[in-house]
């Protein structure tokens, strides 16, 4: 019988699916908690719909900053396991302090430490994976973590509201058990994660000096310029959730939408990932920009639900198509030395233009309508595509 070729998964290196069942265990534990929460401040602490919205506003700008720190900092000791490992723990110990929480500022300690904890796991974490991966595997091994990711995220929703309506609404034992998955993701990146060696007698040097960072080339800064005006393109999914409000489902199934989304988006991570290992980054950014024009055209076009669904999966295909990718970019642009740092600026511009373009989509929906806001996305999209045709005209020109 003829020898059979290693298949694609099966030459990835055993950290990259290691780190992916980390993020999603990490994963099934927070959506378990982060998609009841808003219910639980406002009906059992008695918060306001504004005091959420600052809190999470808040545990976001400092997930942010923390990603730039984290990301120079593994770069700084050539460290980025004992970092991430930090980060998970974060994360994983916070998990009570929600179920035990008697008031707001509990709440308030525990999301901020939480998003510490993911601001500081994120850049050092994706920096593991582009060094222990050979280039020519990139897309598919970002495509892979991505995707095992995305399974955690449609998995802890629907595990927190299976476990709402067995015990009638008791939001404290739903979140004892999501304590559960957030301590396996750590013990498995302690015991499963072997960084590799660097060099002995390696000089360690100040990442953000101005040297370094000159060695973040305009490849780079291009990289992280279109991942900004992606994010612009594509706003926060909370309007999805609003879009499918609209549709006139039980108000209980409204969250489901979220789910049909990360189905999607888990499903097509891995395969556009490795596709991207096989054809033109510009030519498959461009298209996943496509789809992603569509998928706003769908939505603005009607609020019924299978118009909802359509545009849902569509916006999925997009994020399977583009997150991997943009990872891999990164990884392919930075020197290897400068990767934590690379992914730390890179995290925080596309989350900065996340907080501007969901400003701008708030304020279309609420002065113009729903449909507007869409469309506001569509036209970022089409600027977006004109950016990329005006890039590789140049770079078929060169």
């Amino acid at each position: 019988m003829p020898k059979r070729l290693p298949t694609t998964l099966s030459q990835l290196p055993k950290t990259v699916w290691v780190l992916g069942f980390v993020s999603l265990l990490m994963d099934v534990s927070s959506e378990m908690i982060h998609g009841l929460l808003p219910m639980f401040m406002v009906t059992v602490l008695g918060a306001s719909a504004l005091t959420v919205g600052l809190i999470e506003g808040a545990a976001e700008a400092t997930a942010l900053i923390v990603k730039v720190f984290s990301g120079v900092l593994s770069d700084y000791w050539r460290q980025r396991k004992g970092l991430a490992a930090l980060g998970y723990a974060l994360g994983a110990f916070t998990k009570p302090i929600f179920a035990l929480a008697s008031g707001v500022g509990w709440v308030v300690t525990a999301r901020l430490v939480d998003r510490v904890g993911k601001g500081i796991r994120g850049a050092p974490r994706d920096a593991l994976v582009a060094d222990v991966t050979p280039e020519p595997l990139r897309g598919a091994a970002f495509g892979l973590r991505q995707s095992l990711d995305t399974v955690g995220a449609f998995v802890g929703p629907l595990l927190g509201v299976g476990l709402m309506l067995l015990w009638a609404n008791d939001f404290r034992a739903v979140f004892w058990v999501a304590v559960v998955p957030g301590l396996m993701a750590v013990a498995l990146l302690l015991t499963g994660v072997r960084e590799p060696d660097r060099p002995a007698g390696e000089k360690r040097s100040n990442p953000i000096r101005r040297d370094n960072l000159k060695r973040l080339g305009s490849a780079y800064w291009w990289v992280v310029g279109v991942g900004a005006v992606f994010t612009l393109a594509r706003f926060s999914e909370a309007f999805l959730v609003l879009r499918a409000q609209q549709s006139g489902v039980a108000m209980a199934l409204v969250p489901l939408v979220m789910v049909a989304m990360n189905l999607v988006y888990a499903a097509s991570a891995y395969p556009f990932g490795k596709l991207s290992d096989r054809m033109s980054h510009t030519k498959l950014l461009a298209l996943g920009l496509l789809v992603l024009v569509a998928a706003d055209l769908v939505l603005a076009s009607s609020n019924h639900w299978g118009s909802v669904l359509a545009g849902v999966a569509l916006w999925g295909i997009h994020m399977g198509m583009t997150q991997g990718l943009l990872a891999a970019m990164v990884a392919n642009t930075a020197p290897a030395d400068l990767r934590g740092t690379a992914y730390g600026f890179f995290n925080l511009l596309s989350g900065l233009a996340m907080l501007l373009a969901s400003g701008v989509a708030g304020w279309l929906w609420d002065s113009f309508g729903a449909a507007f806001t869409f469309y506001g996305g569509a036209a970022f999209g089409v600027l977006s595509l004109i950016v990329l045709a005006v890039r590789f005209r140049r770079q078929s020109g060169a």
